[in-house]
């Protein structure tokens, strides 16, 4: 059988039409909204060039952590043995490979970030705070200045993104060789032993980075006098959900299309349970962390939540996004994946898949704007056209992927079981 792809022209019309209608947002934000202007001495100001970057920080990390997590869930499925994912395994590794673009991307927006000064996006790049001598010295920031400063912040983003793309690349190289030929029981082994070690490396780096330290330095800092040990699982959570949406997506996609001819309702069924599940762990989350920082009412921890929905006497400016998260993210996944024949539905599967992207990305927005641009956050043309140039660069990576290889691991060893899966 043929598993080679051509990209339809509606797919390629769509593709450069986010793309173009992308720039065109970002360059309008570029003329207009002046994002060199010195930023004016302080936090979350809320004026043109804050919204300018805390756009492009939200698309470029929301985007970046979607894409990264279809090679996690390869690695995960390669350590635990999951042949059930082999049928369609070339879907979320035409996602991964769009890593090494959304990495670059997302680490010179940190550059000129960070490099620019921005004190509206990142409070603690103002060095008058480690100043005991200013009236300006912080001394909870100070405590942070060893980690929470521009050198080790960058170093160690363009090592953590590196990584993604190094292992990945390992990862989807590996996988690619096994088109070459049938392999024998030995090779077979050699071969399983070496995906065993990379995907090993790639958790490790993956714990260290995306589960732990990135989501502190690249969302929370961002209202550094805050903490929660919840933040970079909640942060998990939401991409992990929404990098299995989009792999749901393009599954859908191919299957429309004729292609991924092994992939049965079945392999669908599963990508529902993980959509389904790691919509209720988020919600598990999200509640978590609210109820025990309400709970705990220790001024500085519900700073962070009174910024974002208010108090008793006055509600906040997203107190209606902030609950809304709850609707889109947890309870429409919750009541429309429930059932089992919704899980084997085409339609059903991508409406929402594509409520779940869309929601996490507002649910970033809530994570980002309060503490940039504070009760001035505005949800305009420009906010959804910044995101059309991620989305398009993610067509074009997963459509330029899917033409150079087949979309089957033709030998993969565990293509026969993934043949015969049934839940």
């Amino acid at each position: 059988m043929s598993h080679n792809f051509e990209l339809p022209n509606s797919f390629k019309k769509w593709t450069w039409g986010l793309i173009v209608a992308g720039l065109l947002a970002v360059l309008y934000g570029f003329i207009v909204m002046h994002p060199f202007s010195h930023p004016t001495t302080g936090h979350g100001h809320g004026d043109d060039s804050t919204r300018f970057w805390a756009s492009l920080l939200q698309n470029s990390i929301y985007f970046l952590l979607v894409v990264n997590a279809s090679m996690f869930f390869i690695c995960i499925t390669t350590l635990a043995l999951g042949g059930w994912q082999t049928a369609m395994r070339r879907v979320p590794e035409a996602i991964s490979s769009v890593v090494p673009i959304m990495g670059a991307v997302t680490f010179v927006i940190l550059l000129a970030i960070v490099l620019g000064g921005r004190t509206d996006i990142y409070q603690w790049l103002e060095p008058s705070l480690y100043n005991k001598a200013s009236p300006n010295f912080d001394k909870i920031l100070n405590g942070k200045h060893g980690f929470l400063n521009p050198t080790f912040f960058l170093v160690w983003s363009g090592i953590s993104i590196v990584l993604w793309a190094w292992l990945g690349g390992k990862m989807r190289s590996l996988s690619l060789k096994s088109d070459e030929a049938p392999m024998t029981l030995p090779e077979a082994k050699t071969w399983m032993d070496t995906n065993f070690t990379v995907a090993s490396f790639y958790v490790v780096v993956f714990g260290l980075t995306v589960a732990s330290t990135l989501p502190w330095f690249w969302l929370m800092s961002i209202d550094a006098h805050w903490y929660s040990t919840m933040y970079s699982w909640y942060t998990f959570a939401s991409t992990f959900v929404s990098g299995m949406s989009l792999i749901a997506i393009f599954v859908i996609y191919l299957k429309n299309r004729g292609e991924l001819e092994y992939v049965t309702e079945e392999h669908l069924h599963d990508l529902g349970k993980f959509m389904f599940a790691f919509s209720v762990f988020w919600a598990y989350l999200w509640f978590d962390q609210y109820m025990l920082i309400w709970y705990s009412n220790q001024p500085e921890e519900t700073r962070y939540f009174i910024d974002r929905i208010g108090t008793a006497e006055k509600s906040g400016a997203y107190h209606g996004i902030f609950f809304f998260n709850l609707v889109v993210n947890f309870l429409a996944p919750l009541l429309l994946l429930m059932k089992k024949g919704s899980k084997r539905n085409w339609t059903m599967v991508t409406f929402v898949a594509v409520l779940i992207i869309f929601g996490h990305w507002i649910d970033f927005f809530q994570m980002i704007m309060p503490g940039t641009m504070r009760e001035n956050a505005q949800l305009l043309p420009f906010e959804f056209g910044v995101p059309c140039l991620f989305i398009g660069l993610i067509l074009w990576g997963v459509g330029n992927y899917f033409t150079k290889h087949s979309l089957v691991a033709k030998n993969h060893p565990f293509l026969k079981e993934s043949m015969i899966h049934y839940t």
